[in-house]
C-alpha cells in the first residue's frame, strides 16, 4: 500500500535524480530505480512498489558518484 507521504517523497526523489542525470530519459530513470531495488527481470518496473523505489532512489542519491552517467 502506498501512502501519500511515500508517493510525495518518491516524486521528489525522482525529480532530484532527473536534475542529477539530465541525460536519463524518464524510462531509463525508472528502469534504473527498479534495478537498484533488485528488480532485474523484464517486469521489474511494473512490479516495483513505491517504498522500494523510494529506498532505491535514496540509495542512488546517496551514492551519486557510483552511478554512471550512461544510465546504469
Amino acid at each position: 500500500m502506498t501512502t501519500e507521504s511515500t508517493r510525495s517523497e518518491l516524486l521528489d526523489a525522482i525529480a532530484e535524480l532527473g536534475r542529477e542525470h539530465p541525460n536519463w530519459r524518464l524510462g531509463q530513470l525508472l528502469s534504473n530505480l527498479a534495478m537498484a531495488a533488485g528488480r532485474r527481470d523484464a517486469g521489474g518496473v511494473w512490479e516495483l512498489e513505491d517504498h522500494e523505489a523510494l529506498a532505491a532512489a535514496q540509495h542512488l542519491l546517496q551514492h551519486r558518484a557510483a552511478v554512471p552517467e550512461g544510465g546504469g
